[in-house]
């Protein structure tokens, strides 16, 4: 797979080394399965000036500095199911960042969403909204087709029409800076 992609894009450089990988990075985003951070980090020396990005759900800075020094710049990010789609509400702690490096990183993330800077004591609570507040609509989206079938809707017609309605119902909001009620 990494020889595909580094025939598809032959600017990058490929690697399965870790140390390998951060050497001549600016910015580095440590993605892997929270139980596997304090493996991953214990391998890897990183140099001053670099900036680590941490997509490992819950795993907090006082964690993350354990491995990396309390001197490093890091971020910690919570996207959602979304950015698949470039439509995540990706949530985004510092620790020991600039304004510049905070901007920089909302542009990378706005580019795959909305991207929005909180205090790292409000990761849990607002995780709740938009992570799992992707899940709480797609429940009402699927009663609500399942409602239009049980009133004679095709399938595909009621989830369409749900779909646009609650993307309709997020523009309205969004767009107007109104209040739902």
């Amino acid at each position: 797979m990494l020889e595909k992609l580094q025939s598809e894009y032959p600017d990058i450089r490929v690697t399965t080394e870790n140390q390998k990988a951060v050497e001549n990075a600016d910015l580095v985003i440590l993605a892997v399965k929270p139980w596997l951070v304090d493996q991953v980090l214990s391998a890897i020396s990183f140099k001053p000036g670099q900036v680590l990005v941490s997509i490992a759900a819950g795993v907090s800075f006082e964690q993350l500095t354990q491995n990396v020094g309390n001197e490093m710049t890091i971020f910690r990010l919570v996207p959602n199911t979304a950015i698949s789609q470039l439509e995540s509400m990706t949530l985004i702690s510092s620790h020991n960042a600039s304004k510049e490096q905070e901007q920089l990183i909302l542009d990378l993330f706005n580019e795959m969403g909305t991207a929005m800077l909180i205090p790292e004591s409000q990761i849990a609570a607002t995780t709740a909204l938009t992570s799992c507040g992707i899940a709480y609509v797609l429940k009402y989206i699927q009663a609500a087709m399942q409602a239009g079938v049980e009133m004679g809707i095709y399938p595909k017609a009621a989830q369409k029409m749900v779909a646009q309605s609650v993307k309709g119902a997020a523009a309205l909001i969004l767009n107007n800076d109104t209040h739902p009620s």
